[in-house]
């Protein structure tokens, strides 16, 4: 029997289907744009983030070397020998650094309570309450950002001297309490101005005053602003220079930045000691920085200031 060719439509039903053409983007397409943008971006941000890991790395690697070799050529950042009881020296030597961190830690803490009760007070008003004047008193707060505190150092200073209070702790973190400063108070009056005005109405119909809902209601929604505000106020406390010189004269009441700038004139420009004083010092910030930094990144999202 004659086998019958096919035909060309049923060769056809029977061959393999077609593979999609993959085409290569062009280089000018948008694609590659983003990608050659993203990339020199990122190099660029990890280049810059080098530089400005280099000093520190130098900080923490001149305080475990031995005195005279700081500056030694070429630069040593893994030091041979390590040399730990430079901690210790600083502590506890004549220097006395761990009374001054404790003298820090209570004035930074107290200053921190203060401003958070105080400026989350103030902006819960500015924020929630209706009264006349309300934006004029508002604008009024936010000028005083644009005041230097230098131009206020003479009459805080008499004022503090009528007071009898010089070589005391109180200039330090008594005036937290009374106000918290003018950019927190924004900060928190933006995340207030967030809360809906329903839970005010609710709590108002039962029989909760103003200050009942600022307590609990506005301070616990509210606690990625506070956490913004507690982190930036500790860091200008804790880094705090010209205050304390000017208002502390007893040594060991002294805050741990004035003593560390004290601390060069002790020890004739010992750096490795200096070194790790300073490292001492920055490990409070870095670590309440980081145990912070979730709530940071939401209050400053959620209060809108990453988009001005």
């Amino acid at each position: 029997m004659a086998i019958q060719p096919r035909s060309a439509s049923a060769l056809k039903s029977h061959a393999r289907p077609a593979l999609p053409v993959i085409r290569a983007p062009r280089i000018g397409s948008k694609a590659v744009r983003t990608l050659i943008f993203k990339t020199v971006a990122y190099a660029l941000l990890i280049t810059a983030s080098i530089a400005m890991l280099i000093p520190f790395v130098w900080l923490v690697s001149t305080s475990l070397k031995l005195t005279g070799r700081e500056f030694s050529y070429p630069p040593q950042f893994i030091p041979r020998p390590v040399v730990w009881h430079n901690y210790p020296e600083v502590l506890f030597g004549a220097a006395k650094i761990a009374i001054l961190l404790r003298n820090s830690i209570i004035v930074s803490s107290l200053s921190v309570t203060g401003a958070l009760l105080s400026s989350s007070l103030v902006a819960f008003g500015f924020a929630r309450i209706r009264f006349p004047g309300k934006d004029f008193w508002f604008m009024v707060v936010l000028s005083t950002m644009m005041l230097p505190s230098i131009v206020t150092i003479i009459p805080r200073f008499i004022l503090f001297r009528n007071l009898k209070w010089l070589d005391t702790w109180l200039p330090l973190f008594v005036p937290s309490f009374f106000g918290g400063g003018a950019f927190n108070i924004f900060v928190l009056r933006q995340f207030f101005m967030t809360i809906p005005y329903d839970y005010d109405e609710a709590a108002k119909m039962d029989g909760a005053s103003n200050l009942s809902i600022w307590l609990r209601i506005a301070l616990p929604l509210a606690r990625p602003a506070l956490a913004t505000v507690a982190v930036l106020t500790f860091m200008g406390e804790w880094g705090s220079f010209m205050d304390p010189l000017i208002y502390i004269t007893t040594y060991k009441k002294q805050m741990v930045g004035v003593g560390l700038a004290l601390f060069r004139g002790m020890t004739y420009s010992q750096w490795n000691l200096m070194m790790a004083g300073a490292a001492i010092q920055v490990i409070p910030v870095l670590v309440v920085f980081f145990a912070a930094q979730q709530y940071i990144i939401r209050g400053i999202v959620m209060t809108g200031l990453a988009g001005r």
